[in-house]
């Protein structure tokens, strides 16, 4: 199967076969242990749910205790679903970063930095007003209905407001290295989220 949760541990480069500098984003990819096995006659869907990161059981709800005990496995502090055809795998197996052995591209998902309350500048990109003649309104949104008709601002408006702490997928990562026996996957580029965050990883949807 090739999903897995982890945790981005940061920035660093390494050297390709060419010895060119490739920035890339290292992430602790498992090791993640299998929940639960879904099938389309019982749940209507088939899919693996993998658990990730070890916790006490007293800062854990008695519902999410139930499930975990029932499947046999020690607390995780973090359960995510791969939808899947054809499972190779078993409630209980262990999953880790060779899984992701001869894949080329990855989709991760995790949630962005949170921004808070942003104007529209740096929010979107507005290009203000002018700064000189008698501008007030340098970082200013400007004019965002009219008077007369419709007499009301349009709902989906770019406007001021809370920024980031959102979920985000970036698709199409190169996979640089994959450093099994470190649970290691280095891929190109930056991943959404903070260090020490928790992210998905999936093999790429739309490039193989």
């Amino acid at each position: 199967m090739k999903g897995l949760i982890g945790k981005k541990l940061g920035m660093t480069s390494v050297y390709d076969e060419n010895g060119v500098a490739v920035p890339v984003t290292v992430i602790e990819a498992g090791p993640c242990v299998v929940t639960q096995l879904k099938d389309s006659e019982k749940d209507g869907y088939k899919a693996v749910q993998l658990g990730y990161g070890d916790q006490k059981e007293q800062r854990m709800t008695k519902p999410a205790l139930g499930h975990l005990k029932k499947a046999g496995e020690a607390v995780k502090s973090v359960l995510r679903e791969f939808r899947i055809e054809d499972a190779d795998v078993n409630v209980g197996d262990e999953v880790t970063a060779a899984a992701f052995e001869g894949v080329n591209y990855v989709d991760i998902v995790a949630t962005g930095k949170g921004r808070g309350y942003q104007g529209v500048v740096k929010r979107y990109g507005f290009g203000g007003g002018r700064a000189s003649h008698g501008g007030g309104w340098v970082r200013r949104t400007g004019s965002i209905g009219m008077c007369e008709f419709p007499a009301r601002v349009f709902k989906g408006k770019k406007m001021p407001g809370q920024m980031g702490d959102k979920r985000v997928t970036t698709q199409n990562l190169k996979i640089i290295q994959v450093r099994s026996e470190e649970n290691l996957i280095l891929v190109k580029g930056s991943v959404p989220g903070a260090t020490g965050g928790i992210v998905t990883i999936k093999e790429a949807l739309k490039k193989k």
